[in-house]
């Protein structure tokens, strides 16, 4: 049987119990068929990666007990993503796929041609932590509310921010040179309007790249662009087994 890896928002300090998130209870007891005393892995983001022992487990609650580190907490170095709204099973897809590649965090915007009302932050933290809890990451990405496109904009921190930008004649993503992960930002179905597009190409911050001679969905739009910073100036470049 495989042994569960779970996040916490609780400090991991050996032999000190902590309660188990709302919904691991019933997990661990009712679906993975686990009982008092089993392992369990355990991160939260901040302590490294934990070996433990699950506590007693009644219906829905659950005590987690860290008893080693494994794995001791890297520094948060991916990409910020920020996505343009999407239709919900989209969005949730995007926000899974960021945070296996590695996403830092996930800022959704709001654009002219975006679904503002499809953004449920909780749903989509669930879904970011159900995916770094499987794909072995030792944290999960923040993720923000979702904002007008210009308030994210006038909030920046000066990162280097690139735009996938259609139809444009913009140097493509895979020219990138080696450095720090910049930022991404990727619109909505539909592409940012022409006006959004020259709004962002003032902000010095702000460069447009090209994601290659199709035209690509949102969702894969935003895959791809991860995958390529990765490669070139994120972990899959630097990547070491141990």
């Amino acid at each position: 049987m495989s042994i569960p890896r779970l996040f916490t928002e609780h400090d991991l300090r050996a032999g000190i119990a902590v309660p188990a998130a709302p919904g691991q209870g019933r997990y661990l007891g009712a679906v993975m068929r686990k009982k008092e005393g089993d392992a369990v892995v355990l991160f939260n983001g901040r302590d490294g990666e934990w070996r433990g022992r699950l506590g007693p487990i009644r219906k829905d609650d659950a005590a987690l007990i860290p008893e080693g580190m494994i794995r001791p907490q890297p520094p948060a170095a991916g990409p910020v993503l920020l996505m343009a709204a999407l239709k919900r099973e989209a969005m949730e897809w995007v926000v899974e796929k960021a945070t296996e590649l590695g996403a830092r965090a996930i800022r959704p915007v709001i654009t002219a041609r975006a679904v503002p009302d499809r953004v449920n932050r909780a749903r989509l933290t669930l879904i970011a932590r159900e995916a770094a809890e499987q794909c072995e990451r030792l944290d999960v990405p923040e993720m923000a509310e979702a904002v007008p496109l210009h308030a994210a904009l006038d909030a920046w921190d000066g990162t280097p921010l690139l735009v996938a930008a259609e139809r444009r004649d913009a140097p493509p993503l895979a020219n990138l040179p080696p450095g720090p992960p910049p930022a991404i930002l990727v619109g909505p179905e539909g592409g940012f309007t022409g006006p959004e597009l020259d709004a962002l190409a003032r902000h010095p911050f702000v460069a447009l790249v090209s994601l290659g001679p199709r035209i690509l969905r949102a969702e894969t739009a935003a895959v791809s662009a991860l995958a390529v910073v990765q490669a070139i100036r994120g972990d899959w470049a630097h990547h070491t087994d141990e």
